[in-house]
């Protein structure tokens, strides 16, 4: 499987031509085996997650919550019924769908390429998902465009709903149990009809809400996504608080759990300590904020090195103390930013390099060097741009549009996305949430009824 990074042209969903099988799917007859071919009734109902707002670890937690999953039950599916960025796939379609089914509305007899959730790819390859299609893991895409023609009445609810249904169907009958996981907040899809509240009560699935560290804020955000999904009669399974601060952890555990049981009745299903670590934008992460790429040090153990925000420093001193800063003063691992008209500290950074380089009883050097400038007003003096590039396995510099002010300001404000690129991240990500979550008291609240 080839993975095509992102295009910026659009497209609408992926599948279009299955046929309909229709209903409710809050309940399944099929064998979870991976076969498809029993009939024993599954034990547990379908989980979806969802968060009170961006940014709060929604897919980390599905992360977390796959990985214990798959410690529990033979085969466990996942997909995700509406995403927005996507990546392109490449598909074997002569394999066919795994169903034996040619009477599917999918060609069996050609190779093809379709566009899925970045967070589609990302679980699937990390977690060996093999028994489950890529064509049904990502059944409603929404690029731009997409809204505006649904309320032009050119995408109707029904067909959006059919194709949900069908990857829901394709995915369970596949799978011991299923995690669906949402796009943002549970109201997020109102506007094309299909908001996670909705998709939840489509599919007959407990809701897992995900909300950020934190009592009454936290409280409150929640109360929002709860009485969404009260509205669209979902049942919440439980609730997973994530990003508490860790001298605030024992506290915030007790008076959550306590509040939204005296309210609610829902159990906190998990509360998880802040991981900064998490948060820390890699080189690779860079490239993506600034559009751009690394003019030299471009080997993967460069491009996927974190960076903290303690960790950046803004450049604006004599190279004397710059040189300084870098062999005592700083840590080794620092990202600096300088403008494009300092010669001589970009000169000083690649000298810097080459005498480390040379002295392997030191430290490694793992600085990087990010340049600000912009196209026809601040640019790279040819020669200087030359001794960069001439670093093939030099030390890590990128140029950025701009001022430094503006990068700096940008890299505080950015929050990096998890990657199937980034596996330290998301091996880290996985071990540190899933020892915080309460598998026993989920599969409890969420097995299915006789």
């Amino acid at each position: 499987m080839r993975i095509i990074r992102p295009q910026p042209t659009s497209t609408f969903r992926i599948l279009s031509s299955r046929i309909h099988n229709g209903g409710c799917f809050s309940s399944f007859s099929t064998s979870g085996s991976g076969s498809g071919s029993g009939s024993e009734p599954k034990k547990q109902r379908p989980l979806f997650v969802a968060a009170t707002k961006q940014h709060v670890g929604k897919t980390t937690t599905c992360l977390a919550l796959l990985s214990g999953l798959q410690k529990r039950f033979d085969t466990v599916g996942y997909f995700k019924p509406v995403g927005q960025q996507h990546v392109q796939v490449d598909i074997d379609i002569d394999a066919g769908d795994g169903d034996g089914d040619d009477d599917d509305g999918i060609d069996d007899d050609s190779d093809g390429t379709i566009r899925v959730d970045k967070d589609v790819v990302l679980i699937k390859e990390h977690f060996h998902l093999d028994h489950i299609d890529y064509r049904y893991m990502s059944p409603v895409i929404i690029p731009n465009g997409y809204t505006k023609r649904y309320v032009d009445g050119e995408i109707s609810t029904e067909d959006q709903q059919r194709e949900v249904e069908e990857a829901m169907e394709h995915i369970s009958s596949r799978s011991d149990v299923t995690l669906i996981e949402g796009t943002g907040h549970c109201a997020v899809g109102s506007i094309v009809g299909l908001n996670n509240a909705k998709v939840a009560n489509l599919l007959g699935a407990d809701m897992i809400l995900v909300a950020n560290g934190g009592l009454g804020k936290a409280f409150d955000e929640l109360e929002l996504n709860r009485v969404l999904c009260e509205q669209n009669n979902v049942r919440i399974a439980g609730v997973i608080i994530n990003k508490v601060i860790p001298e605030k952890y024992e506290q915030t555990k007790h008076y959550m759990q306590k509040a939204i049981m005296q309210a609610w009745g829902i159990p906190l299903l998990g509360c998880i300590p802040d991981r900064p670590y998490l948060g820390c934008p890699a080189l690779a992460d860079l490239e993506q904020l600034f559009k751009t790429e690394l003019m030299s040090g471009t080997k993967a153990e460069n491009r996927f090195r974190h960076y903290t925000m303690n960790d950046i420093n803004l450049v604006t001193t004599s190279l004397k103390r710059f040189l300084e800063n870098i062999r005592s003063n700083k840590p080794t691992r620092t990202l600096y930013i300088c403008h494009v008209t300092r010669d001589d500290l970009i000169l000083g950074f690649l000298g810097e390099y080459q005498r480390r380089k040379s002295r392997p009883n030191e430290p490694p050097f793992e600085a990087a060097l990010l340049v600000c400038g912009r196209k026809g007003a601040y640019e790279l003096s040819a020669e200087v741009e030359a001794m960069i590039k001439d670093e093939e396995d030099g030390p890590s510099i990128m140029m950025a549009e701009g001022t430094t002010h503006e990068a700096m300001r940008k890299i505080h404000e950015y929050t990096p996305k998890l990657n199937i690129d980034d596996t330290s991240r998301v091996g880290v990500a996985v071990d540190h949430y899933e020892k915080y979550i309460d598998f026993d008291e989920l599969l409890r609240r969420t097995k299915q009824e006789d």
